[in-house]
């Protein structure tokens, strides 16, 4: 088995909650989330952010509005909605117990 591709899914398994994350602290177009997502080492491609993002949109997780760019064509700007905060809530509350419950485990070796 390679390392990599565990690592990869590991990482798979919490970009849903980095990008609601993310837009906890305001309304961001991809490039941003990427560029975020990347400076975090959560190296992701744009291939795998969109279907995401319309994902998280279709579930009425996110909003968006187009916003007029001065530097190109216009920006998607997603938005957390009401219920993308409240799940937020819910995952934060997850990924405690999870951190606790996994540190747990790997400190008693």
């Amino acid at each position: 088995m390679k390392i990599e591709n565990t690592k990869a899914q590991m990482r798979k398994g919490v970009l849903e909650y980095c990008i609601l994350s993310i837009l906890q602290h305001g309304d961001a177009y991809t490039s941003e989330i990427i560029s975020t997502l990347k400076s975090a080492e959560m190296i992701v491609v744009e291939g795998t952010i969109y279907p995401l993002l319309t994902r998280l949109k279709n579930s009425g997780l996110l909003s968006y509005r187009w916003e007029e760019s001065s530097s190109g064509p216009p920006r998607k700007y997603y938005v957390l909605s009401e219920s993308g905060q409240q799940f937020l809530k819910e995952l934060d509350k997850t990924w405690n117990n999870l951190m606790v419950a996994v540190n747990q485990i790997t400190n008693n070796k």
